[in-house]
C-alpha cells in the first residue's frame, strides 16, 4: 500500500501534501537548532540563564502570535501567501542571531523564528487535516516529519560547533528557502479565503471540549518547549555529559519522538485514542523521573528514550480527537495552538528563573509539575468520554 493510499489522499492533492510534509520537516530543522546551538551562543555572547530563558520564551511568544495571526491572515491574502510571507521570518531570525549578541536583537531574532514556526504549524496542520481521509495518521506523519528535522538539527550543531556554529544556522536557512519554493509551486490556494456568514467561525469559543483539549496541549507544549530548549544546557552544565554528547542526546530524543509518532500513526485506528493519551502521559512521567533521578549514563539515556517515545504522540493525537469542525478551521486551530503555546512561553522562563536560584537541575525539575496537570486533564477527558461527552 502506498503512503497516499494509506492516508487516503486525492490524486490531485498528493504534491501539495508532500510539499507540506517537507515544509514541516524544514521547520523542525530550523526551530530545534536553537536549543542545540544555545551553549555555543552562551560562550560567545556571555548569556546568563535568565537571558537564555527569555530568548527561548521569545521564540514561543513569536510562535504564539503567528499561530494566532495565521488563523486570520489567509482570509486577507490566501494560505500560500501567508505561509511564504510569514514563514520567511524564520530565515530573518536565523540571520540576525548569527550577526549580533545584543540581548534585544537576540530576543527579536528568536521571536522571528517562532513567528515563522507558528505560521507553518497552523497552516500545515489544517492542510493535512483537510486533504487526508485518515486524519490521525496524516497528522502523526506530519509531526513525524517535524521530528525528522528536529533529529537532524543537533547532529548538524555538533559538526558546526567544532568549526563555526553559524554554519548550521545558514544551512538551515537555505533549507527553509527551498521549502518555500516548493510551497510556491504547489496548488495551495493563493486566493483570499471566504469567511462563513453569521459569525460561525467563532462557535468553538463556547465549547468546553475545545478548551479542555487546548489545556492538554498547553501543558504538553510547555513540556516539549522546555525539554528541547534546555536539555543540552542541563546535561552540559551539570557535568553529566560533554557538549557534543549533550547535543547528541537531543537528537536521540527526537529519534524516539519520530518512532513514537510513526507507531501512533499505525496504532491510531486500532485503539481508543483517549486511553492512548493517558498511557503516554503516565509513561512520560515515569521516564522523566528515571532520567532526573539517575547519575548513571545508561539509566539517563534509558529515561530519555522512554520520554521521547511516549511524549511523541500527545500533540497530534490530541488534535485528532477534537471535533473536525475545530481542527478543520484555521481560526479554531490558530486559537487552540496559540493558547497552547503560552505554556511554551511561560515554563522556559520559570526554568531560567529557578535555575538562577537553585541551579539548572532544580529548574528542569519543574517540568514534572506540567506533566502532572496534563495527565489530570486527560483523565477528565476520559471521564467525559465514558459519559458520552466529547
Amino acid at each position: 500500500m502506498s503512503l497516499s493510499s494509506f492516508l487516503d489522499i486525492r490524486t490531485e492533492k498528493k504534491s501539495l501534501v508532500y510539499s507540506i510534509y517537507y515544509l514541516y520537516l524544514c521547520s523542525g530543522l530550523a526551530s530545534n537548532l536553537l536549543g542545540a546551538i544555545l551553549p555555543a551562543m552562551q560562550v560567545e555572547y556571555g548569556m546568563s540563564y535568565a537571558l537564555r530563558g527569555y530568548v527561548l520564551s521569545a521564540h514561543q511568544i513569536g510562535n504564539f502570535l503567528a499561530v494566532l495571526l495565521a488563523g486570520f491572515v489567509p482570509y486577507a491574502i490566501g494560505r500560500k501567501n501567508s505561509t511564504i510571507m510569514m514563514g520567511s521570518l524564520t530565515v530573518f531570525g536565523l540571520m540576525i542571531m548569527t550577526l549580533t549578541g545584543n540581548p534585544f536583537l537576540l530576543i527579536l531574532a528568536f521571536a522571528f523564528t517562532g513567528m515563522g514556526r507558528g505560521t507553518i504549524t497552523n497552516i500545515t496542520n489544517v492542510v493535512v487535516n483537510e486533504n487526508t481521509g485518515n486524519k490521525s495518521a496524516g497528522l502523526n506523519i506530519l509531526h513525524a516529519s517535524y521530528a525528522i528535522g528536529a533529529f537532524i538539527s543537533p547532529f548538524a550543531a555538533v559538526v558546526a560547533t567544532k568549526y563555526e556554529w553559524r554554519y548550521a544556522a545558514w544551512l538551515f536557512a537555505a533549507f527553509m528557502i527551498s521549502a518555500f519554493i516548493f510551497t510556491g509551486r504547489s496548488n495551495m490556494s493563493s486566493k483570499p479565503m471566504k469567511k462563513e456568514k453569521g459569525g460561525a467561525d467563532f462557535f468553538f469559543l463556547r465549547s468546553f471540549s475545545f478548551w479542555l483539549n487546548t489545556t492538554i496541549m498547553f501543558f504538553y507544549v510547555a513540556v516539549e518547549a522546555s525539554l528541547t530548549g534546555w536539555l543540552v544546557t542541563y546535561f552540559n552544565d551539570t557535568g553529566l555529559m560533554s557538549t557534543s554528547l549533550s547535543q547528541s542526546m537531543q537528537s536521540l530524543l527526537w529519534i524516539m519522538i519520530l518512532l513514537g509518532r510513526l507507531c501512533c500513526a499505525a496504532l491510531s485506528s486500532r485503539f481508543n485514542k483517549i486511553i492512548m493519551l493517558i498511557v503516554m502521559a503516565v509513561m512520560m512521567m515515569a521516564s522523566f523521573i528515571l532520567m532526573m533521578s539517575s547519575s548513571s549514563t545508561i539509566l539517563i539515556v534509558a529515561g530519555l528514550l522512554g520520554l521521547g517515545f511516549f511524549m511523541s504522540g500527545v500533540y497530534p493525537t490530541t488534535l485528532s480527537t477534537m471535533d473536525s469542525r475545530y481542527n478543520g478551521s484555521t481560526i479554531a486551530t490558530g486559537v487552540c495552538i496559540s493558547t497552547a503555546t503560552v505554556g511554551g512561553v511561560l515554563l522556559p522562563i520559570i526554568i531560567g528563573q529557578v535555575a538562577e536560584v537553585s541551579g539548572i537541575a532544580g529548574g528542569i525539575a519543574t517540568i514534572f509539575f506540567a506533566m502532572v496537570f496534563m495527565l489530570a486533564f486527560m483523565l477528565l477527558k476520559f471521564i467525559r468520554f465514558k459519559k458520552g461527552i466529547i
